[in-house]
């Protein structure tokens, strides 16, 4: 569905192969560049949108002093191994040889303006980031002053570059080796790169480390969703195809784009054409330093590719706060420039003394219980699996299975239901919960949930986390009954995760067992707080600055059924002190 206000895209298809399978794709007319001097800038025109999308300057080869003893060169033509050619901007220090570059990845345009209608970071003080950075990157004029070289690039299809747009394919994976190798071989370079940013930024750095490109030294991927399909287009089998199109509408190009939207409508269960969205995460093994936010869609992302890569040098740092205040924190870019420092200039500066993985326990609103705690292993080794079963009966949650069957239903389409415990002594869940429930639709043969584990205080009210200031509605997990079926490869006891290769639709009033993937987590509950599964059929959360939807397929009530033969749990992980010593505990607040 086009954006509101916008007409329906011009579309075309082409013959691909994917992974040795040949598939027809679907592409659509990028967004026209419109350079910002042109008379024809016009917010309602084919080149814009409402939001000014749509920005990209004609080309305009040069290299000039964007900042006391800084020089940009403008649009440089890179040649890529298939004959396409695409630009760049590289800033460097002027008259510096055998220096590093650090490479911004994405299509939202290499330069503020080319793809967005601002330059606008939330929770970010003004004046932190320069004009020169490119959206959700590395700053030239913090980066430079220190002996980098920044690299902003449109790839392939983006804005002048040649082709056609591929959105986190092989394809775009292979471009960013061909790049790499590239820039190895400029006289100003010492031949190591390495890769920074967040969102989209980080997404790519995923696949072209997955290329293993021999001059790439280390990438530093902050907050990156993995699969496009499970933790975007579809999670939890619900499809999110409003918001994904808010991005490949975005897109600026004389081309084509590659139509996730389109085909998520064609091809809505997973394929070789999602499979190649999917990094290829054992072939990695350079350094990587990672982030994760607890409360951000790519957290999944971020955890996956922490667990998944093969590089014995690897560190995650997980946080409660958005991608950009925790981005362009001037203690995490510090340590930042330690981490790239080590592996582009080869500096012995100890950052192999940095523990490999650091949380941020949350508690309440901004309060963490434990910051940056040190740990070796995500998950952690002394988690103890623990079960809370649903009795549907009282809304509640038990330690002990619950003897007696009961059901509670809810509207699919408005309805909430709830179901709750009080802890009688402290508990800290840090890691994947899952979500096992027998569900039906009553009246129709599918229904979508969307889950939320929240904390409520010692007086039963809701106590959230806050992010930017706004009221998270807490961690979670969604699924679409007809989806329910299971990868038993890539699924464990402690995370779940659905298949996609077909649809089981249910009669109305069949009960069938369903299990949740969560998203990983770190909270604490002190003694008499509360632990609450919220159960919708919608998302609950209004108001938030991001465009999320999802295009639920709800028609009557969805029931849940509890106790005896109808083992409903939710599994939690639960982290003990790491020393006891009678009533002295260790090792929670470190």
């Amino acid at each position: 569905m086009p954006m509101p206000g916008m007409p329906e895209p011009i579309r075309s298809t082409k013959i691909e192969t994917f992974n040795g399978v040949e598939m027809e794709t679907v592409y659509r007319q990028g967004k026209t560049p419109v350079d910002p001097r042109s008379e024809n800038r016009d917010a309602g025109g084919p080149g814009m949108n409402s939001m000014g999308m749509g920005v990209c300057p004609d080309l305009n080869p040069r290299t000039y002093e964007c900042a006391p003893g800084i020089i940009c060169e403008q649009d440089v033509k890179v040649p890529l191994r298939d004959g396409v050619n695409i630009y760049i901007d590289i800033f460097r220090p002027k008259d510096k040889v055998g220096i590093p570059a650090i490479l911004s990845w994405s299509f939202y345009g290499k330069r503020p303006g080319e793809g967005m209608s601002e330059w606008q970071i939330m929770g970010v003080a003004p004046g932190t980031v320069s004009k020169l950075t490119k959206f959700e990157s590395t700053d030239p004029l913090y980066w430079c002053y220190k002996d980098y070289a920044i690299i902003n690039i449109d790839p392939r299809g983006v804005g002048h570059s040649e082709g056609d747009v591929c959105c986190f394919g092989t394809q775009e994976a292979r471009d960013g080796y061909d790049v790499i190798e590239w820039l190895a071989q400029q006289p100003w370079c010492n031949g190591k790169i390495g890769m920074g940013g967040n969102s989209a930024v980080a997404m790519s750095q995923w696949r072209i480390a997955a290329q293993q490109p021999p001059h790439l030294a280390c990438i530093a991927p902050w907050e990156g969703t993995s699969d496009i399909y499970r933790e975007s287009m579809f999670e939890g089998g619900v499809p999110a195809i409003a918001f994904n199109e808010f991005i490949v509408s975005s897109i600026t190009s004389e081309n084509k784009v590659d139509d996730m939207v389109a085909m998520a409508e064609r091809s809505p269960l997973m394929n070789a054409y999602w499979e190649d969205k999917i990094p290829q995460f054992e072939k990695i093994k350079i350094p990587v330093y990672c982030t994760a936010c607890w409360n951000h869609f790519h957290l999944r992302g971020a955890f996956q590719g922490f667990r998944k890569i093969k590089s014995k040098k690897k560190w995650m740092r997980a946080h409660r706060e958005f991608e950009w205040p925790d981005g362009y924190n001037k203690e995490h870019l510090a340590e930042l420039e330690l981490f790239f420092e080590r592996y582009l200039k080869d500096i012995h500066n100890c950052w192999e003394s940095t523990p490999r993985v650091r949380l941020e326990v949350q508690d309440a609103h901004e309060f963490l219980y434990a910051k940056d705690r040190p740990e070796q292993t995500f998950p952690l080794k002394r988690t103890q699996y623990k079960k809370l079963y649903l009795d549907a009966a009282n809304g509640a949650l038990s330690w002990n299975p619950v003897e007696a069957e009961s059901k509670v239903s809810y509207d699919g389409n408005t309805g909430v239901t709830n179901f709750d415990i009080k802890f009688t002594e402290d508990v800290e869940i840090t890691g994947y919960m899952k979500l096992h429930m027998w569900v039906t639709a009553e009246e129709y043969n599918d229904a979508d949930m969307f889950i939320n584990i929240q904390k409520l205080d010692t007086k039963g009210e809701w106590l959230p986390t806050d992010v930017l200031g706004e009221p998270h509605p807490g961690t979670w997990g969604k699924m679409r009954i007809s989806h329910r079926a299971l990868d038993p490869d890539k699924s464990t006891d402690f995370q779940p995760i659905q298949s996609h290769l077909k649809e089981e639709k249910i009669q109305p009033g069949e009960v069938v067992p369903v299990d949740v993937e969560i998203v990983p987590s770190s909270r604490f509950w002190h003694k008499g707080q509360s632990l609450r599964i919220q159960v919708a059929g919608h998302y609950i959360r209004e108001g938030w600055f991001e465009p999320l939807f999802w295009d639920t397929d709800n028609h009557g009530d969805t029931s849940i059924y509890t106790g005896g033969k109808y083992d409903s749990y939710l599994q939690i992980p639960v982290v003990p002190p790491k020393y006891v010593d009678g009533d002295i505990e260790y090792g929670r607040f470190d």
